[in-house]
């Protein structure tokens, strides 16, 4: 028996939302967890905070690939955010693309300072 009411929809991309959405929960909260490690160093670092002190905080090995981790997920977050305001705000397809294509490439710039200026020595 063959339903012929209403139209099949073919529905692409499904659980594309699910997955952005748990990837900006994921990032944000890696983000949180990043900044609050920094506080607490901060806050029991004895003296006054200059720049030897700061540099001395990303200076271990494991804090510059903590870092790295970050920028990377910061980066992503922000594309994930911008993307989906162009999509749902920037009607004109060309335009659109223009945004995205602009996006990426001021992101990966930001993003290839931000590494230049974690491994500068």
């Amino acid at each position: 028996m063959t339903d012929s009411i209403g139209s099949k929809r073919l529905v692409v991309g499904a659980h594309y939302g699910l997955r952005d959405w748990l990837a900006q929960r994921i990032t944000a909260t890696l983000m949180a967890l990043f900044t609050l490690l920094v506080l607490v160093q901060l806050i029991f670092s004895t003296g006054p905070i200059d720049y030897d002190k700061w540099a001395g905080i990303f200076n271990p090995q494991w804090m510059r690939a903590l870092t790295f981790t970050v920028i990377v997920a910061l980066t992503y977050h922000v594309w994930v955010g911008m993307r989906d305001i162009w999509m749902d705000y920037i009607k004109p397809v060309r335009l659109r693309l223009g945004l995205h294509i602009l996006t990426i490439v001021w992101l990966l710039s930001c993003m290839a300072w931000a590494v230049q200026v974690l491994w500068r020595f």
